[in-house]
């Protein structure tokens, strides 16, 4: 066995050392140790998290990735249709990481109602349409089935349902101007809301109304195989850049590729900035840990002194002494980790479970409820980080076990 792992296991769990003065210095050093870790914990996971939930959300709306033809409509309303055959329709077979390719079409209209005037977009969407992203969402009625023939069923958000003074089952009707020619006939719409959903993001559930795609194409003058453009969902968001350039590179030169980083790069910005605030939080509880380990491992050094002098007396080097104590200080590190681990990992399940804690401004964040979300590698690493850097800050202050010489640190009766 190693000698030095030895000597610092004996230390560790004699009964003596429990019972010395440096017993409640090294409890607050585990204490720190231990609230640092669930801090960090918590940082991370609630960032990840709310980062996690508003990239779903704008996803939900827009697919990860559009293709569409090149214009210069930067609208939400589909002008120019696109054909629908083609080849990465239904599935992209030539590009790994696609998870699904569906066909919408957009188009403005105005809600009038008794006492008020909305204006909305209308959102075509087919059988082929996703609606696993919008469970989540749905609050009243159920999601439209637009599988079959051609049907008047809609979703509307909540915010629209209340400004409106609708509930499911009522009708409503909907005025849609021709993008072609504005000086026509306005098209008229009468839908039955048969859902309501509610994401929480305010710039899309002020507009947003899930339609039959069939109505688009009618109101459009477009054939059954023309649509707005294609939403492409992927596995990993994280390789939304990569795969915005893949595809583009395998569809035709009169199609455009965009992604949601870039249409909606203001929100993108803004929760980029959660990375450099979990970055500060992390980076403080590692000093705060550091610092409240290294006035252990010093006192613990003071206080084995006599130790340290019968060490050096018998032959071991100062690299050697140093070990035990920072193997010491490594069995106290890893005390901690194991209690901020279970205490921080189990608050982290509970708000995951049960919701408990709320913003009290769900408006700016888009979101009720404080969102966590983290992975076991993530947690690993932390602990990791978290064990050599403490172990690093410990290389200095155990420098002074040189500096004690056998002849003053040995005392005899």
């Amino acid at each position: 066995m190693n000698l030095e792992f030895f000597i610092a296991k004996r230390l560790s769990i004699g009964k003596a050392y429990k019972n010395s003065v440096s017993a409640p210095i090294i409890k607050i050093a585990i204490a720190a140790i231990t609230i640092s870790i669930v801090m960090m914990l918590i940082a991370i996971a609630t960032g990840v998290g709310l980062k996690v939930k508003i990239r779903e959300k704008v996803a939900a709306f827009n697919g990860h990735i559009q293709i569409s033809n090149y214009d210069n409509n930067s609208s939400e309303v589909s002008v120019s249709p696109v054909a629908l055959e083609q080849d990465f329709y239904p599935e992209f077979k030539g590009i790994e990481g696609i998870s699904h390719v569906q066909a919408v079409a957009s188009k403005g209209g105005i809600v009038r109602a008794d006492d008020t005037v909305e204006g909305i977009i209308a959102k075509g969407v087919g059988k082929d349409y996703n609606w696993n992203v919008f469970k989540e969402y749905l609050v009243e009625g159920k999601l439209p089935d637009f599988s079959g023939e051609r049907i008047d069923d809609v979703m509307i958000s909540r915010l629209l349902a209340n400004k409106l003074k609708l509930k499911i089952g009522d009708s409503f009707s909907a005025v849609f101007l021709r993008e072609n020619d504005p000086s026509k006939i306005p098209n008229q719409l009468k839908s039955k809301i048969v859902g309501i959903y509610d994401s929480g993001f305010e710039e899309f559930d002020a507009t947003y109304v899930f339609v039959d795609i069939r109505h688009i194409q009618r109101m459009n003058r477009w054939e059954d195989n023309q649509i707005g453009n294609f939403e492409i969902f992927l596995n990993d968001f994280d390789q939304i850049e990569e795969k915005t350039n893949e595809i583009y590179g395998h569809t035709l030169s009169t199609l455009d590729t965009k992604n949601i980083k870039n249409k909606y790069g203001h929100i993108f910005q803004w929760i980029d900035l959660f990375d450099f605030n979990i970055a500060i939080i992390i980076g403080i509880m590692i000093i705060v840990g550091g610092i409240n380990m290294i006035t252990a491992l010093l006192v613990l050094i003071l206080e084995r002194t006599p130790m340290i002098g019968v060490l050096k007396a018998l032959g071991s080097n100062n690299w050697s002494v140093r070990k035990i104590f920072l193997y010491n200080a490594a069995y106290l590190i890893g005390i901690g980790l194991l209690l901020g681990n279970a205490i921080g990992l189990g608050l982290i399940w509970i708000q995951n479970t049960y919701r408990i804690f709320k913003f009290p401004n769900p408006k700016e964040y888009y979101i009720e409820y404080i969102p966590v979300h983290i992975d076991v590698f993530t947690v690993v690493l932390l602990n990791i980080g978290v064990m050599v850097l403490c172990l690093l800050m410990l290389l200095i202050p155990s420098y002074i076990i040189t500096r004690i010489t056998p002849v003053k640190a040995i005392k005899f009766d």
